[in-house]
């Protein structure tokens, strides 16, 4: 493949829109140092401004509580507090990390969750998260203001207003964040909303935080119809996304989950619409179990991991799922908001836990692809997630199980924050190469910096194919000679912990020395690269393997 290119090409702003948040687990991680640690790492050399996680509310950070929970006696019931000290260790962790927090409203405390014994009340997650309406919503609104009241007497109303309140997390998904209908939850927003401006009209708050582009018309609609604020729109994309797409307009790419909770999910979702009966999503969970259990028998390391990636399969190396989701879903959302910015508050490859590939450079090639792609239909996004300290399904003790992090537990950058990594030092120009630049396999994108031009190489496929290299000879037209060219890349070997943790027999744990010396071995560090240069042209080569990615800086 031959490209050229000029720096006469017009430039454009490089939109860093990924810098904007970054997601993490639940509200309980963020009391942990090693977390702490974690986020300013990532917020120091990514630039990342936010972080967004899970269950602010969830009973494990204790914030309404009643005598009962202790002393369980006729009457105790009546003598209750609200305590969101946690929730305010947890924030300043954040502030010391050098970020804000995207707070999302999120779960229900178990004094206020419904008393309807006729949905379950926790999701399927590993800490149980209570995801039924609240039996009260004044009560509701009571809660939430006296939350809203403790931020700003501890961090003051001008801080407050930094922050962005999001209601709830992924209302369209059943059995996973919301045992309630539409109508439900957008009653939660307009409790909600009116709640917090009630307090202060010019904190932040939006939604509907719905997974796969979903819901966005609707609830804007809504709000519209109601007069209700709203200042922000918010929606997350996967590009294995298994259920549903932006409304009445479809989904690039849409085909059934062969994850069985997210059919589950599908199935509860129909069944509260009435059009599945119960039974028929019992019997045929079984029937999916009862398969899965005689193909257990089959695994000769039965490692809790490797039973658990038998129920979760990497549906992205099993399946063609498109790689173009969320750069044809954006620009949709984008024109339902009514103007509203847009957030894509969680994105990424794959939206399996466990897979293997998340610990490899496949999910590096998509994300540097669709973060450039996706530049002018986002106002800020967040890639989910930026550490495996995260608990969402299991506390897995191995170093790489195939967490959505780009660190792991320990903190060892995966190739996915090294390409990240290349992105944020990008400069903040890019040349306007148009839409094709990126559009193929091999896909390419040019920046200019300060004393700099940087060229940007990926080889993206949705599949961690065994496939040749394919040579790729680049010209950059210039009106003088650069002084150095240097390389920084992802590949088989730059930048591939997981290898490195692979030939050491893939140890179960590590200790401090053998952590640092697989950074080390993996550290992406510049290389200087030959290039010619004949009649004001620069002239250099590459070869790239699946899902590599490349970046070469020309000094000046």
């Amino acid at each position: 493949m031959n490209i050229c290119l000029s720096e006469k090409t017009p430039l454009i702003p490089h939109k860093k829109h990924w810098q904007f948040c970054v997601g993490s687990g639940h509200a309980l991680l963020a009391l942990r140092t090693d977390y702490t640690r974690q986020l300013k790492f990532i917020h120091d050399t990514l630039g990342i401004e936010r972080v967004r996680f899970h269950g602010i509310f969830n009973d494990d950070m204790r914030t309404f509580n009643d005598l009962s929970m202790q002393m369980p006696i006729p009457g105790a019931e009546a003598f209750t507090e609200y305590n969101f000290n946690a929730c305010g260790v947890a924030y300043d962790n954040v502030l010391e990390a050098g970020m804000k927090p995207f707070v999302e409203l999120s779960f229900m405390p178990v004094k206020l969750a419904s008393k309807d014994e006729s949905r379950p009340k926790n999701g399927m997650f590993f800490y149980k998260p209570i995801i039924v309406p609240p039996e009260d919503l004044n009560a509701w609104k009571e809660y939430l203001q006296a939350f809203l009241k403790f931020l700003i007497h501890r961090y003051g109303i001008e801080e407050i207003r930094t922050w962005y309140f999001e209601v709830w997390n992924e209302p369209d998904l059943p059995v996973a964040f919301w045992n309630g209908s539409q109508e439900e939850y957008f009653a939660l927003y307009e409790a909600s909303v009116r709640a917090i401006k009630e307090i202060d009209p010019q904190i932040r708050v939006g939604g509907p935080s719905t997974s796969g582009s979903k819901w966005v018309k609707a609830f804007v609609d809504f709000c519209r119809s109601r007069n209700l604020p709203v200042d922000f729109v918010s929606t997350h994309q996967y590009a294995g996304d298994p259920l549903g797409g932006v409304e009445d307009q479809g989904l690039a790419g849409e085909e059934k989950s062969v994850i069985p909770e997210a059919e589950m999910a599908a199935e509860a979702k129909k069944q509260a619409a009435g059009e599945a009966p119960k039974q028929d999503m019992a019997s045929g969970f079984r029937a999916q179990m009862m398969a899965l259990a005689k193909k257990l028998g089959d695994i000769e390391d039965k490692t809790f991991l490797n039973g658990f990636r038998l129920f979760m399969p990497d549906k992205s190396e099993l399946q063609d799922v498109p790689n173009n989701v969320f750069i044809t879903n954006a620009p949709k959302v984008k024109n339902q908001a009514y103007g509203l910015p847009v957030f894509y508050t969680e994105w990424n490859e794959n939206a399996t836990f466990s897979a293997y590939t998340n610990d490899t450079r496949k999910v590096a090639a998509y994300d540097v692809k669709t973060a450039l792609d996706v530049a002018d239909s986002v106002d800020g996004s967040s890639i989910w997630c930026f550490s495996d300290i995260f608990e969402e399904l299991h506390p897995f003790p191995q170093e790489f199980h195939g967490g959505f992090g780009m660190l792991t537990q320990n903190g060892i950058p995966k190739p996915v924050y090294h390409a990240m990594k290349m992105l944020a030092d990008a400069g903040d120009q890019r040349f306007d190469l148009g839409p094709d630049a990126t559009k193929g396999e091999i896909g390419y994108a040019a920046f200019r910096g300060e004393g700099k031009t940087q060229i940007l190489l990926f080889r993206q496929k949705m599949k961690n194919l065994n496939l040749p290299k394919e040579k790729v000879t680049v010209s950059f037209e210039t009106g003088h000679r650069p002084s150095a060219l240097v390389l920084r890349r992802v590949d088989e070997d730059h930048g591939n912990p997981l290898k490195v943790w692979e030939e050491m027999g893939s140890p179960v744990s590590l200790n401090r020395a053998e952590i640092e010396d697989i950074k080390a071995k993996t550290a992406v560090l510049p290389e200087a690269w030959s290039y010619s240069w004949e009649d004001g042209k620069v002239g250099f080569e590459a070869e790239l393997g699946v899902n590599d990615v490349y970046m070469f800086t020309l000094f000046d």
